[in-house]
Protein backbone atom coordinates (compact mmCIF):
# COMPACT_ATOMS: atom_id res chain seq x y z
CA UNK A 1 0.00 0.00 0.00
CA UNK A 2 1.22 3.51 -0.86
CA UNK A 3 0.05 6.71 0.81
CA UNK A 4 0.57 9.63 -1.58
CA UNK A 5 0.55 13.16 -0.16
CA UNK A 6 -0.32 16.40 -1.90
CA UNK A 7 2.63 18.05 -3.73
CA UNK A 8 2.94 20.75 -1.04
CA UNK A 9 3.61 18.22 1.75
CA UNK A 10 7.29 17.77 2.62
CA UNK A 11 8.78 14.43 3.82
CA UNK A 12 9.46 15.93 7.27
CA UNK A 13 6.16 17.78 7.43
CA UNK A 14 3.55 17.58 10.18
CA UNK A 15 1.18 15.65 7.91
CA UNK A 16 3.71 12.85 7.42
CA UNK A 17 4.49 12.80 11.13
CA UNK A 18 0.79 12.40 11.93
CA UNK A 19 0.50 9.49 9.51
CA UNK A 20 3.53 7.76 11.02
CA UNK A 21 2.03 8.08 14.50
CA UNK A 22 -1.21 6.59 13.22
CA UNK A 23 0.62 3.67 11.60
CA UNK A 24 2.68 3.01 14.73
CA UNK A 25 -0.48 1.67 16.35
CA UNK A 26 -0.78 -1.11 13.75
CA UNK A 27 1.39 -4.15 14.60
CA UNK A 28 3.55 -5.78 11.91
CA UNK A 29 3.59 -2.72 9.69
CA UNK A 30 6.76 -0.93 8.60
CA UNK A 31 6.35 2.48 6.92
CA UNK A 32 9.03 3.86 4.56
CA UNK A 33 9.02 7.54 3.56
CA UNK A 34 10.15 8.32 0.02
CA UNK A 35 10.58 11.71 -1.65
CA UNK A 36 10.06 11.64 -5.42
CA UNK A 37 11.41 14.75 -7.13
CA UNK A 38 10.06 14.76 -10.67
CA UNK A 39 10.35 16.91 -13.76
CA UNK A 40 6.73 18.06 -13.55
CA UNK A 41 5.77 17.52 -9.91
CA UNK A 42 7.31 16.31 -6.67
CA UNK A 43 5.66 13.87 -4.31
CA UNK A 44 6.06 12.50 -0.82
CA UNK A 45 5.04 8.85 -0.66
CA UNK A 46 4.88 6.49 2.32
CA UNK A 47 5.15 2.78 1.58
CA UNK A 48 3.48 0.39 4.00
CA UNK A 49 5.47 -2.84 4.19
CA UNK A 50 3.82 -5.86 5.80
CA UNK A 51 0.22 -7.03 6.25
CA UNK A 52 -2.03 -4.26 4.99
CA UNK A 53 -5.23 -6.23 4.41
CA UNK A 54 -6.74 -4.89 7.63
CA UNK A 55 -5.62 -1.29 7.04
CA UNK A 56 -8.50 0.99 6.09
CA UNK A 57 -7.78 2.88 2.89
CA UNK A 58 -10.66 5.25 3.62
CA UNK A 59 -9.31 6.10 7.08
CA UNK A 60 -5.88 6.96 5.70
CA UNK A 61 -7.38 9.15 2.97
CA UNK A 62 -9.12 11.24 5.66
CA UNK A 63 -5.78 12.22 7.24
CA UNK A 64 -4.51 15.78 6.58
CA UNK A 65 -2.44 16.23 3.43
CA UNK A 66 -3.18 12.81 1.94
CA UNK A 67 -4.01 12.97 -1.76
CA UNK A 68 -4.82 9.29 -2.27
CA UNK A 69 -4.01 5.77 -1.11
CA UNK A 70 -3.13 3.00 -3.55
CA UNK A 71 -3.21 -0.71 -2.82
CA UNK A 72 -0.34 -2.49 -4.54
CA UNK A 73 -0.96 -5.81 -6.22
CA UNK A 74 2.10 -5.71 -8.49
CA UNK A 75 5.57 -6.86 -7.49
CA UNK A 76 7.35 -3.60 -8.39
CA UNK A 77 6.64 -1.61 -5.24
CA UNK A 78 8.81 1.41 -5.99
CA UNK A 79 9.04 1.57 -9.76
CA UNK A 80 5.57 0.21 -10.51
CA UNK A 81 2.78 2.18 -12.13
CA UNK A 82 0.13 1.42 -9.54
CA UNK A 83 -3.08 2.45 -11.28
CA UNK A 84 -3.50 6.09 -10.29
CA UNK A 85 0.17 6.89 -9.86
CA UNK A 86 1.99 8.47 -12.76
CA UNK A 87 5.47 8.67 -14.24
CA UNK A 88 7.04 11.77 -12.74
CA UNK A 89 10.51 11.71 -14.29
CA UNK A 90 13.30 13.91 -12.96
CA UNK A 91 15.48 16.92 -13.73
CA UNK A 92 19.25 16.51 -13.82
CA UNK A 93 21.81 19.24 -14.51
CA UNK A 94 19.18 21.41 -16.13
CA UNK A 95 17.83 18.69 -18.43
CA UNK A 96 14.25 17.50 -17.87
CA UNK A 97 13.62 13.79 -18.27
CA UNK A 98 9.88 13.22 -18.24
CA UNK A 99 7.21 11.13 -19.91
CA UNK A 100 6.81 13.44 -22.89
CA UNK A 101 10.51 14.12 -23.51
CA UNK A 102 12.84 12.55 -26.06
CA UNK A 103 16.62 12.93 -25.73
CA UNK A 104 19.23 11.70 -28.21
CA UNK A 105 22.43 10.44 -26.56
CA UNK A 106 24.62 10.21 -29.67
CA UNK A 107 28.32 9.63 -29.20
CA UNK A 108 31.24 7.25 -28.88
CA UNK A 109 30.64 3.68 -27.78
CA UNK A 110 34.19 3.89 -26.42
CA UNK A 111 36.44 6.91 -26.02
CA UNK A 112 39.58 6.13 -28.01
CA UNK A 113 41.21 9.51 -28.73
CA UNK A 114 40.79 13.12 -27.63
CA UNK A 115 40.40 14.31 -31.22
CA UNK A 116 37.47 11.93 -31.73
CA UNK A 117 35.75 13.23 -28.60
CA UNK A 118 36.35 16.81 -29.76
CA UNK A 119 34.95 16.18 -33.25
CA UNK A 120 31.93 14.33 -31.91
CA UNK A 121 30.98 16.93 -29.33
CA UNK A 122 31.49 19.73 -31.84
CA UNK A 123 29.03 17.99 -34.18
CA UNK A 124 26.54 17.55 -31.32
CA UNK A 125 26.82 21.26 -30.48
CA UNK A 126 26.11 22.20 -34.11
CA UNK A 127 23.03 19.97 -33.94
CA UNK A 128 22.01 21.65 -30.64
CA UNK A 129 22.18 18.42 -28.68
CA UNK A 130 22.94 18.64 -24.96
CA UNK A 131 23.37 14.91 -24.29
CA UNK A 132 25.85 12.27 -25.39
CA UNK A 133 27.24 8.83 -24.68
CA UNK A 134 30.94 8.33 -23.95
CA UNK A 135 32.21 4.89 -23.01
CA UNK A 136 35.14 5.21 -20.63
CA UNK A 137 35.12 1.82 -18.89
CA UNK A 138 34.38 -0.96 -21.39
CA UNK A 139 33.61 -4.57 -20.46
CA UNK A 140 34.57 -6.85 -23.36
CA UNK A 141 33.97 -10.50 -24.09
CA UNK A 142 37.66 -11.11 -24.74
CA UNK A 143 40.30 -10.01 -22.20
CA UNK A 144 42.51 -9.03 -25.16
CA UNK A 145 40.07 -6.49 -26.62
CA UNK A 146 40.24 -2.75 -25.94
CA UNK A 147 38.92 -2.12 -22.42
CA UNK A 148 38.50 1.66 -22.62
CA UNK A 149 40.75 4.55 -21.56
CA UNK A 150 39.39 4.54 -18.02
CA UNK A 151 39.96 7.45 -15.66
CA UNK A 152 42.84 8.81 -17.76
CA UNK A 153 40.41 10.20 -20.35
CA UNK A 154 37.89 11.67 -17.88
CA UNK A 155 39.60 15.09 -17.60
CA UNK A 156 39.46 15.85 -21.32
CA UNK A 157 36.00 14.29 -21.77
CA UNK A 158 34.59 16.62 -19.09
CA UNK A 159 36.59 19.60 -20.34
CA UNK A 160 35.30 19.20 -23.89
CA UNK A 161 31.75 18.62 -22.67
CA UNK A 162 31.90 21.96 -20.91
CA UNK A 163 33.35 23.65 -23.99
CA UNK A 164 30.54 22.41 -26.24
CA UNK A 165 27.65 22.78 -23.81
CA UNK A 166 27.01 19.08 -23.23
CA UNK A 167 24.90 18.77 -20.07
CA UNK A 168 24.63 15.00 -19.54
CA UNK A 169 26.98 12.15 -20.51
CA UNK A 170 25.83 8.53 -20.33
CA UNK A 171 28.83 6.60 -19.03
CA UNK A 172 29.02 2.94 -18.03
CA UNK A 173 30.47 1.98 -14.65
CA UNK A 174 31.69 -1.50 -13.79
CA UNK A 175 32.80 -1.10 -10.20
CA UNK A 176 32.13 1.04 -7.13
CA UNK A 177 35.52 2.73 -7.53
CA UNK A 178 34.46 4.14 -10.89
CA UNK A 179 31.96 6.41 -9.16
CA UNK A 180 34.73 7.86 -7.05
CA UNK A 181 36.89 8.42 -10.12
CA UNK A 182 34.03 10.18 -11.91
CA UNK A 183 33.26 12.39 -8.89
CA UNK A 184 36.91 13.33 -8.49
CA UNK A 185 37.38 14.15 -12.18
CA UNK A 186 34.17 16.20 -12.27
CA UNK A 187 35.27 18.16 -9.23
CA UNK A 188 38.72 18.84 -10.61
CA UNK A 189 37.22 20.01 -13.90
CA UNK A 190 34.87 22.40 -12.10
CA UNK A 191 31.76 20.30 -12.80
CA UNK A 192 31.24 21.52 -16.38
CA UNK A 193 28.80 18.70 -17.16
CA UNK A 194 26.82 15.86 -15.58
CA UNK A 195 26.99 12.07 -15.75
CA UNK A 196 24.26 9.47 -16.04
CA UNK A 197 25.64 6.22 -14.66
CA UNK A 198 25.06 3.34 -17.05
CA UNK A 199 24.66 -0.22 -15.77
CA UNK A 200 25.55 -2.34 -18.77
CA UNK A 201 23.92 -5.60 -19.74
CA UNK A 202 26.82 -7.66 -18.34
CA UNK A 203 26.15 -6.19 -14.88
CA UNK A 204 22.36 -6.43 -15.15
CA UNK A 205 22.21 -8.73 -12.12
CA UNK A 206 25.28 -7.54 -10.24
CA UNK A 207 23.13 -6.85 -7.20
CA UNK A 208 25.86 -5.30 -5.06
CA UNK A 209 26.66 -2.77 -7.80
CA UNK A 210 22.94 -2.09 -8.29
CA UNK A 211 22.52 -1.40 -4.59
CA UNK A 212 25.61 0.82 -4.54
CA UNK A 213 24.43 3.07 -7.39
CA UNK A 214 21.03 3.13 -5.70
CA UNK A 215 22.50 4.42 -2.44
CA UNK A 216 23.89 7.56 -4.09
CA UNK A 217 21.54 10.34 -5.20
CA UNK A 218 24.01 12.49 -7.12
CA UNK A 219 23.78 10.73 -10.48
CA UNK A 220 20.75 9.32 -12.31
CA UNK A 221 21.02 5.72 -13.52
CA UNK A 222 20.60 4.23 -16.99
CA UNK A 223 19.91 0.52 -16.58
CA UNK A 224 20.37 -1.72 -19.63
CA UNK A 225 18.20 -4.81 -19.87
CA UNK A 226 20.19 -8.00 -19.42
CA UNK A 227 20.97 -9.61 -22.77
CA UNK A 228 19.84 -13.06 -21.68
CA UNK A 229 17.33 -12.52 -18.87
CA UNK A 230 13.61 -11.86 -18.87
CA UNK A 231 12.00 -8.46 -18.78
CA UNK A 232 10.67 -9.24 -15.30
CA UNK A 233 14.16 -10.06 -14.03
CA UNK A 234 15.50 -6.81 -15.46
CA UNK A 235 12.72 -4.75 -13.90
CA UNK A 236 13.37 -6.39 -10.55
CA UNK A 237 16.99 -5.28 -10.91
CA UNK A 238 15.73 -1.70 -11.23
CA UNK A 239 13.68 -2.29 -8.09
CA UNK A 240 17.00 -3.06 -6.35
CA UNK A 241 18.28 0.39 -7.35
CA UNK A 242 15.09 2.16 -6.29
CA UNK A 243 14.88 0.28 -2.99
CA UNK A 244 18.19 1.87 -1.94
CA UNK A 245 16.80 5.37 -2.48
CA UNK A 246 17.65 6.43 -6.06
CA UNK A 247 14.46 6.69 -8.13
CA UNK A 248 16.01 8.59 -11.06
CA UNK A 249 16.21 5.56 -13.33
CA UNK A 250 15.90 5.16 -17.09
CA UNK A 251 15.30 1.63 -18.38
CA UNK A 252 17.14 0.80 -21.62
CA UNK A 253 16.08 -1.83 -24.15
CA UNK A 254 19.13 -3.01 -26.13
CA UNK A 255 18.02 -6.25 -27.73
CA UNK A 256 18.26 -9.75 -26.31
CA UNK A 257 20.78 -12.43 -27.19
CA UNK A 258 19.15 -14.89 -29.56
CA UNK A 259 20.12 -16.35 -32.92
CA UNK A 260 16.51 -15.62 -33.91
CA UNK A 261 17.69 -12.05 -34.45
CA UNK A 262 20.34 -12.95 -37.03
CA UNK A 263 21.79 -11.29 -39.01
CA UNK A 264 21.38 -8.53 -36.43
CA UNK A 265 23.58 -8.64 -33.36
CA UNK A 266 20.58 -9.13 -31.05
CA UNK A 267 16.85 -9.66 -31.37
CA UNK A 268 15.37 -6.15 -31.26
CA UNK A 269 12.97 -5.83 -28.31
CA UNK A 270 11.63 -2.32 -28.85
CA UNK A 271 8.02 -3.56 -28.83
CA UNK A 272 8.51 -3.63 -25.05
CA UNK A 273 8.67 0.19 -24.84
CA UNK A 274 4.93 0.52 -24.08
CA UNK A 275 5.05 -2.61 -21.89
CA UNK A 276 7.67 -1.09 -19.58
CA UNK A 277 5.65 2.12 -19.43
CA UNK A 278 2.49 0.19 -18.59
CA UNK A 279 4.13 -1.81 -15.81
CA UNK A 280 6.35 0.90 -14.31
CA UNK A 281 6.94 4.61 -13.87
CA UNK A 282 10.34 4.34 -15.53
CA UNK A 283 11.32 6.35 -18.58
CA UNK A 284 12.41 4.13 -21.46
CA UNK A 285 15.55 4.31 -23.59
CA UNK A 286 16.39 2.31 -26.72
CA UNK A 287 19.84 1.33 -27.96
CA UNK A 288 19.53 0.57 -31.69
CA UNK A 289 23.31 0.36 -32.21
CA UNK A 290 23.79 -2.65 -29.94
CA UNK A 291 20.53 -4.20 -31.05
CA UNK A 292 21.36 -4.14 -34.77
CA UNK A 293 25.14 -4.23 -34.43
CA UNK A 294 25.94 -3.33 -38.04
CA UNK A 295 25.84 -0.30 -40.29
CA UNK A 296 23.90 -1.59 -43.29
CA UNK A 297 21.56 0.35 -45.53
CA UNK A 298 18.20 -0.98 -46.71
CA UNK A 299 17.04 -0.61 -50.34
CA UNK A 300 14.86 2.34 -49.33
CA UNK A 301 17.99 4.36 -48.49
CA UNK A 302 17.57 4.24 -44.71
CA UNK A 303 20.04 2.41 -42.52
CA UNK A 304 18.85 -0.57 -40.52
CA UNK A 305 19.83 1.34 -37.39
CA UNK A 306 17.48 4.14 -38.45
CA UNK A 307 14.67 1.63 -38.96
CA UNK A 308 15.24 0.08 -35.53
CA UNK A 309 15.37 3.55 -33.96
CA UNK A 310 12.06 4.42 -35.62
CA UNK A 311 10.45 1.31 -34.11
CA UNK A 312 11.31 2.48 -30.61
CA UNK A 313 10.58 6.17 -31.12
CA UNK A 314 7.17 5.57 -32.70
CA UNK A 315 6.37 3.38 -29.68
CA UNK A 316 7.07 6.25 -27.27
CA UNK A 317 10.74 5.92 -26.24
CA UNK A 318 12.04 8.81 -24.13
CA UNK A 319 15.71 8.43 -24.98
CA UNK A 320 17.90 7.03 -27.76
CA UNK A 321 21.42 5.77 -27.09
CA UNK A 322 23.19 5.57 -30.45
CA UNK A 323 26.79 5.16 -31.61
CA UNK A 324 28.45 7.84 -33.76
CA UNK A 325 32.15 8.12 -34.59
CA UNK A 326 34.18 10.54 -36.72
CA UNK A 327 36.06 7.62 -38.31
CA UNK A 328 34.36 4.25 -37.61
CA UNK A 329 37.01 2.41 -39.60
CA UNK A 330 39.63 3.19 -36.93
CA UNK A 331 37.37 2.91 -33.87
CA UNK A 332 38.77 0.61 -31.19
CA UNK A 333 35.32 -0.67 -30.18
CA UNK A 334 32.18 -1.47 -32.23
CA UNK A 335 33.24 0.54 -35.27
CA UNK A 336 31.10 -1.56 -37.68
CA UNK A 337 27.89 -0.40 -36.00
CA UNK A 338 28.74 3.29 -35.64
CA UNK A 339 27.13 5.95 -37.80
CA UNK A 340 29.38 8.73 -39.11
CA UNK A 341 29.10 12.35 -38.05
CA UNK A 342 28.10 13.20 -41.60
CA UNK A 343 24.96 11.11 -41.01
CA UNK A 344 23.97 12.90 -37.81
CA UNK A 345 21.74 15.54 -39.40
CA UNK A 346 19.78 12.99 -41.44
CA UNK A 347 19.45 10.71 -38.41
CA UNK A 348 18.02 13.51 -36.27
CA UNK A 349 15.60 14.56 -39.02
CA UNK A 350 14.36 10.99 -39.32
CA UNK A 351 13.82 10.85 -35.55
CA UNK A 352 11.90 14.13 -35.73
CA UNK A 353 9.58 12.72 -38.40
CA UNK A 354 8.91 9.53 -36.46
CA UNK A 355 8.43 11.39 -33.17
CA UNK A 356 5.83 13.61 -34.85
CA UNK A 357 4.02 10.46 -35.96
CA UNK A 358 3.99 9.18 -32.37
CA UNK A 359 2.57 12.47 -31.08
CA UNK A 360 -0.11 12.35 -33.79
CA UNK A 361 -0.96 8.75 -32.86
CA UNK A 362 -1.36 9.74 -29.20
CA UNK A 363 -3.64 12.65 -30.15
CA UNK A 364 -5.78 10.36 -32.32
CA UNK A 365 -6.04 7.80 -29.50
CA UNK A 366 -7.06 10.52 -27.02
CA UNK A 367 -9.69 11.85 -29.41
CA UNK A 368 -11.08 8.36 -29.97
CA UNK A 369 -11.27 7.73 -26.23
CA UNK A 370 -13.30 10.89 -25.59
CA UNK A 371 -15.52 10.72 -28.68
CA UNK A 372 -19.18 9.85 -27.97
CA UNK A 373 -20.04 6.26 -28.79
CA UNK A 374 -21.87 5.85 -32.07
CA UNK A 375 -25.39 4.63 -31.79
CA UNK A 376 -25.75 1.09 -32.95
CA UNK A 377 -27.77 0.79 -36.08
Amino acid sequence: MIVIFRPDVEPDGAEVERLLKHLAQIPGLKPEVHSVRGAIRSLTEVYLIGRTDTVSREALEQLPGVERVVRISEKYRLIGRHRETEAVGFVYNGVAFEDKSLHIFAGLCAVDAREHVDATMAALARARLKTTRMGVYKPRTSPYDFQGRGRDCLPYVFELAGRYGIRVIAMEVLHESHLDEIRDALERAGRPTGVMLQIGTRNAQNFELLKYVGQQREFPVLYKRGMGITLEESLNACEYIASEGNRNIVFCLRGVKSHLGDPHRNLVDFAHVPVVKRLTRLLVCIDPSHSVGRHERAPDGLSEIQHATAQGVVAGANMVLVDFHPAPEVALCDGPQALTLLELEAFLEDVRIVRAAYVERCAAAAAAATAPAKESS
